[in-house]
């Protein structure tokens, strides 16, 4: 005889939260290594997957059964896997999520959320705890892991905030600055929208050098758009009709935050207008992913934090600038618009 005994509901619910760590680390294997790719003409053993991508080929099936499970390839019956449309957002010859998950999966990152506990002790950064530097002078001097970071921005921007962006209204002739643009994402977006509009991209010199054969490389290539490397905590550039600022401001604490919009504030054209582009922290106990968005800026920043939309329009009133209202909203970011005061 066999007796049967009940699997407890919560822990089971609470084995599978512990295990996220687990598939978000298996998830980024599978797009280093490209998976997908090797699914887009159809279904394949995992041997043959192992040997194109020069793995062990036991040990990449492990891997495979594991994320069919979640939806990443689908394990067939006759022992095959094929590609799935989730999986289809690590694909590398398409527009994706794959830098996102490289990221999500790099050993400098992983290591920072160690240093949790370490915050929530003391409110101090992890990663500066667990890495010795703040985020960026450490990736200043680890150029590798300054790329990861750059595409998985890139990835996040062209699938999330640069449509977001893009839907607000550009007028004819209008200059748009993307401040801290990265690789150009979001200004290539709003430049492909917007025929009529001109563009600057501002980031730091080693970003800008990498971003003319990115997203903007059309709009450059028709002298649509101009690269201009500085800080923008020194300056940005003047004279711009809109500036954007796309998931900047959450990196920084209250008072370096402020200076970067009051910087935007100061170079503006007359009539300007700031745009920024965030995801919203809601009022109240209702779920938000921006709650563990917030989590990632406390392990990998040294003061940022995600806001709700008064935090940010307080912000604004310190810098010199009016919020004016929200001209265009997405499922998990928001558009916030300011003008001078």
């Amino acid at each position: 005889m066999t007796f049967e005994v009940p699997e407890s509901p919560l822990a089971a619910s609470m084995l599978g939260l512990l295990a996220g760590g687990w598939v978000a680390q298996a998830i980024s294997v599978a797009a280093r290594l490209r998976v997908a790719d090797q699914l887009t003409s159809g279904p394949r053993s995992a041997e043959e997957i192992a040997t194109a991508v020069g793995v062990h080929p036991p040990t990449l099936h492990r891997l495979l059964r594991a994320l069919s499970d979640v939806g990443v390839v689908q394990e067939r019956e006759d022992g095959l896997f094929a590609g799935t449309p989730l999986g289809d957002l690590l694909r590398s010859d398409v527009p994706s999520l794959r830098g996102y998950a490289l990221m999500i999966g790099s050993w400098f990152h992983r290591e920072a959320w160690n240093g949790l506990e370490h915050s929530v002790r003391t409110g101090e950064p992890a990663f500066a705890h667990v890495h010795g530097r703040e985020l960026f002078d450490y990736l200043r001097d680890h150029p590798a892991d300054g790329e990861t970071l750059n595409e998985a921005m890139l990835a996040l921007s062209g699938e999330f905030l640069a449509p977001v962006v893009a839907a607000c209204d550009f007028g004819p002739g209008e200059s748009i600055a993307d401040v801290g643009g990265g690789h150009g994402a979001v200004l290539a977006a709003v430049l492909a929208a917007h025929p009529g509009t001109r563009g600057v991209l501002h980031d730091l010199p080693q970003v800008v050098a990498d971003a003319a054969g990115g997203p903007l490389h059309e709009a450059v290539a028709a002298g649509r758009c101009r690269m201009i490397s500085g800080d923008f905590f020194d300056s940005v550039p003047s004279g711009c009709d809109t500036y954007v600022l796309c998931h900047i401001i959450h990196d920084w604490d209250d008072d370096r935050a402020v200076q970067i919009l009051a910087n935007c504030r100061e170079a503006m054209a007359p009539g300007g207008r700031l745009l920024l582009c965030e995801g919203l922290l809601r009022e109240g106990p209702a779920p938000s992913r921006m709650k563990w968005l917030d989590l990632v800026m406390l392990v990998i920043t040294s003061g940022g934090l995600q806001r709700t939309r008064s935090q940010y329009e307080a912000l604004f009133q310190r810098a010199g600038l009016h919020p004016t209202g929200v001209p265009a909203q997405g499922p998990t970011f928001a558009v916030l618009e300011a003008r001078p005061r």
